[in-house]
């Protein structure tokens, strides 16, 4: 696509959208009584209009059904987590057995890791990326410690290169195969939170199990944002939240996969709840575990109907634009966004941004994350003064995220106007 940095051009692209019906869909915070510029859905997703419907009717069947809603609500409670396999699976490229809605992110991190991380003397390490996001970190920490091993022994970690913000591939491959006997777990963010980074997920895969490890990713940064195929890759584990690209509101139910040949056998050692119990038997209360066949197997409570709800709202507009329709609407949007900020370096003597964030398609998802060479905090705070949603991370990066569900060409456009008369 030929970029043009004006107004017109924008609202070309914007009319021939053929997701532009969806923006509708959503509440827009507003700023001085207009639409803002909300470039913060890698943090929080807006709402869609239908959010308050979905809980609502929940909150109806209760009031007018009480326990019985478990069985009579027009969707029945006991049942309701069963909705969403269907919806998950593509978005993560998934098989629907393989993924459930449950917990947290990082109550599902350490569940996952009970099954995935069972070290030996031998093989004990954990693999990670430097800068993974803090709870990631603690959570290694801890399962290491869990086990009794030293976390600076055990939790090793891939940086950039100096001068470079980025993971290179070949350093990753280099890491794995050099710890590979004693590696018990690689576990990467599919999308970094700080830079904005696609990892290779495949790649890191196959080789994690050509050493003899497991691969897991979080993907919080990831799901709802960029082309997953979790069961094609042969990904042992994933999880992630859904208040993010999900748009399923603070502090949603979180997910969780498990490729088929983990998630079918039923002996595999977990963290195990009444939940996970098979089906059939469930009610009747017996002692001995009997794990579900499937990814269900890992619950461990009842379902949260009502945050439940929130996020099949979203799922719903999801299953409707379909990731193919919205992973290229991504790419043109933040390939106007790169071209933008480009534009506004050229203009001027002193550059005052570095992009960090991959440029190649592949590489990225909606996430642009400028590091400002000069004066970030007064820039982020006077993009916020005129009506930029942003996001601010230490010591001195703004994130953006322009997202094909709800944000525009012109956004981009009005964003370039903006922080070009800001510098």
């Amino acid at each position: 696509m030929q970029y043009e940095n004006t107004l017109a051009f924008a609202q070309q692209q914007d009319a021939a959208d053929p997701l532009k019906r969806f923006r509708e869909r959503f509440f827009i915070p507003k700023h001085k009584g207009e639409d803002t510029v909300y470039f913060t859905g890698n943090s929080l997703g807006l709402q869609p209009k239908a959010t308050r419907d979905y809980i609502g009717q929940e909150l109806d069947d209760w009031a007018s059904l009480g326990v019985e809603g478990h069985f009579q609500a027009r969707n029945p409670w006991l049942s309701y987590h069963e909705l969403f396999p269907s919806l998950l699976a593509p978005v993560v490229g998934a098989l629907p057995h393989e993924v459930v809605a449950m917990n947290q992110l990082t109550v599902n991190l350490h569940l996952l890791m009970a099954t995935f991380y069972r070290p030996t003397k031998e093989r004990f390490k954990i693999l990670c990326e430097a800068k993974a996001f803090p709870s990631d970190q603690y959570a290694l920490e801890s399962q290491a410690r869990l086990h009794g091993f030293d976390p600076a022994v055990a939790v090793v970690e891939v940086s950039a290169r100096p001068g470079e913000h980025c993971l290179r591939e070949e350093d990753i491959i280099d890491a794995i195969n050099q710890h590979g006997p004693q590696l018990a777990l690689v576990l990467f963010g599919g999308v970094n939170y700080y830079s904005g980074q696609v990892l290779p997920m495949k790649v890191i895969t196959d080789v994690a199990h050509n050493v003899g490890a497991y691969a897991g990713f979080d993907l919080a940064h990831a799901a709802g944002n960029v082309a997953l195929k979790l069961h094609e890759w042969d990904v042992d584990f994933a999880c992630w939240c859904s208040y993010k690209y999900l748009n399923s509101g603070p502090g949603s139910v979180a997910g969780a996969f498990i490729h088929e040949r983990h998630c079918r056998n039923t002996d595999l050692p977990r963290m195990a709840g009444w939940w996970g119990y098979e089906k059939e038997t469930r009610f009747q209360m017996k002692p001995q575990f009997r794990a579900i066949a499937s990814a269900e197997g890992w619950q461990l409570s009842n379902a949260p109907v009502l945050s439940m709800a929130a996020h099949r709202a979203s799922l719903d507009v999801f299953a409707e634009a379909g990731m193919e329709p919205l992973r290229a609407k991504s790419r043109a949007l933040t390939g106007f966004l790169f071209f933008v900020l480009d534009e506004i370096n050229k203009a001027r003597d002193v550059r005052m941004i570095e992009v960090i964030t991959p440029r190649e398609s592949d590489a990225h998802g909606c996430q642009v994350s400028m590091l400002m060479l000069q004066k970030g905090r007064e820039v982020f705070q006077a993009l916020s003064d005129r009506g930029v949603i942003a996001d601010w991370r230490e010591p001195n990066v703004i994130r953006i995220a322009p997202v094909p569900l709800y944000n525009r060409f012109e956004d981009v456009w009005r964003f370039g106007e903006i922080i070009s008369g800001i510098l």
